[in-house]
């Protein structure tokens, strides 16, 4: 891509919108689409209301090359859609004609993501001065034939979880097409974040999606101390990511059991389920929340370490480690849960790219593709973890990638204990900068949390748009259930575990 069509950046480089040129909406189409075909992915697509039109901005991820790249056009009040080339536009070109009217032209099912107003039919701009009716979704995509039926699932659901409501189209018990619809967690807390930083702001992030806390917290304070222009020491960067990867073994090891408890291996289960609560209680050790809430503050952390809790931690983390290595690898050993594992619910390598996975989904179908490797940041540009992938695509997949990561982060924490550094853990933030903006990355257990601020003239938050790993993968999990048996659907759901709160906001 020409340097004179975008602003490059790294992540949490700060840049002047003003600076970003304005392509007419067939350039920023095409070069969006050919950027992708050469390897980028769509890392957040936004709208943003100016005068009578909409400025459409784009930050493309090149993984390999560690690199963003923003675009940006003026598009009013329709503009040609990209998702027929570009897929992984479908949800965020459905998310500005919902929010701002923006009209992506040619979009194959154009319908809400999170709420509906007064839309008659699909396509059909909503009436933004209605109430919303979150969840509401009258139109579904339909498969007719002899043998063929609907199952409907949810919002309500059987186990104590998110609501979210499923429309499978089946042939017997075989899932033809799975359709999904959220938006009953609509919060709108991008809304609420902009003029901020406010005294809740922090509060409001934390609670984003709440077992990805420390992640989205972590995002949100980078994106501030970029603006900011504030010094964060190595204690606090080391102390972060602790946090973090005790967020990622705590989740992983949650989920191993949940997924050992879908096919009623009950050792597992029962086992994953105290070794997630030493988890959490190992982070409340650190911080004293054991969700990881008031930890992580612009400037640093709000908690240090002594001598004491450092040897316990390690204690705690090598319990953890010899418990966890004897209940998951059952798991594998165990040929009736392989038999319900292996083959169900998989998505190819070149699925995967052309949706623009993240996380485990996406490592699990054989794509290298981790924050903390290729955008790294805080302790993470000095340490390394190696990126666990796999590349079998299925439930298998999911859950493998999941231990080989939970082995990775107990080994990061303990090697990051032996040698704390020293210094302060909390630095004063100046004001933020007006009239500027950044994109910060971070790795959540999920994979990419993406966060985008840009301030106003006044130094106040003017943009605050939030990508959590969950709006790139919720596609991925209803092509997984293409040709599968429709009882195989919990234990597929599982092996992503996305977020519902996350993607509702």
């Amino acid at each position: 891509m020409p340097a004179e069509n975008c602003v490059v950046l790294r992540n949490d480089q700060t840049f002047r919108p003003a600076d970003l040129p304005r392509l007419s909406p067939d350039q920023f189409r095409d070069e969006v689409i050919r950027s992708v075909a050469a390897g980028a992915r769509i890392a957040a697509l936004w709208a943003q209301p100016h005068d009578a039109a909409c400025h459409v901005t784009a930050v493309l991820a090149r993984d390999s090359q560690g690199c963003l790249r923003v675009l940006g056009t003026t598009a009013a009040p329709e503009y040609v859609s990209l998702t027929a080339a570009c897929p992984q536009a479908q949800w965020f070109e459905r998310e500005m004609w919902e929010r701002h009217g923006v009209v992506p032209a040619g979009h194959p099912w154009l319908k809400p993501v999170r709420f509906l107003g007064a839309a008659s039919a699909p396509g059909v701009v909503p009436d933004r001065a209605a109430p919303p009716a979150c969840g509401v979704m009258d139109h579904y995509f339909q498969v007719s034939g002899q043998e063929t039926h609907e199952v409907a699932v949810g919002p309500v659901h059987a186990g104590i979880i998110e609501p979210g409501h499923f429309r499978f189209q089946c042939q017997g018990e075989t899932v033809l097409h799975l359709e999904i619809s959220l938006g009953y967690q609509h919060r709108g807390v991008e809304r609420a974040l902009v003029g901020g930083p406010y005294p809740r702001t922090l509060a409001c992030i934390e609670t984003l999606a709440g077992d990805t806390s420390i992640a989205h917290a972590i995002s949100h304070c980078r994106a501030v101390e970029a603006l900011s222009a504030t010094y964060v020491s190595p204690r606090a960067q080391v102390i972060r990511g602790l946090a973090l990867e005790l967020e990622r073994i705590a989740n992983h090891v949650g989920d191993l059991g949940a997924l050992a408890g879908d096919v009623a291996y009950l050792p597992t289960a029962a086992y994953c389920g105290r070794i997630r609560g030493d988890v959490l209680n190992a982070t409340a050790l650190l911080c004293g929340n054991r969700f990881g809430r008031g930890l992580v503050r612009p400037g640093g952390v709000t908690n240090d370490l002594d001598r004491d809790d450092v040897v316990e931690l390690q204690r705690r983390m090598r319990a953890a480690a010899q418990d966890a290595r004897v209940a998951i690898e059952l798991l594998w050993s165990s040929p009736s849960v392989m038999a319900r594992f292996e083959g169900t619910g998989a998505l190819t390598c070149e699925l995967a790219e052309h949706l623009g996975l993240v996380g485990v989904a996406a490592r699990a179908c054989g794509v290298h593709r981790d924050v903390r490797h290729d955008f790294p940041s805080g302790v993470f540009r000095y340490t390394q973890i190696p990126v666990s992938t796999w590349d079998s695509g299925d439930v298998f997949g999911r859950a493998y990638v999941r231990w080989l990561e939970v082995q990775r982060s107990l080994a990061f924490i303990q090697e990051q204990l032996e040698s704390l550094p020293g210094g302060e853990c909390l630095r004063p933030v100046g004001p933020l900068a007006p009239d500027r903006a950044v994109v910060a990355l971070t790795e959540g257990w999920r994979g990419e949390v993406c966060h985008v601020v840009a301030t106003d003239a006044a130094g106040r938050f003017a943009t605050c748009q939030v990508v959590d790993p969950s709006v790139h993968n919720w596609f991925g999990l209803a092509l997984a259930m293409r040709n599968q048996q429709i009882s195989d659907f919990p234990l597929c759901n599982k092996s992503f575990n996305l977020s519902y709160c996350g993607h509702d906001l």
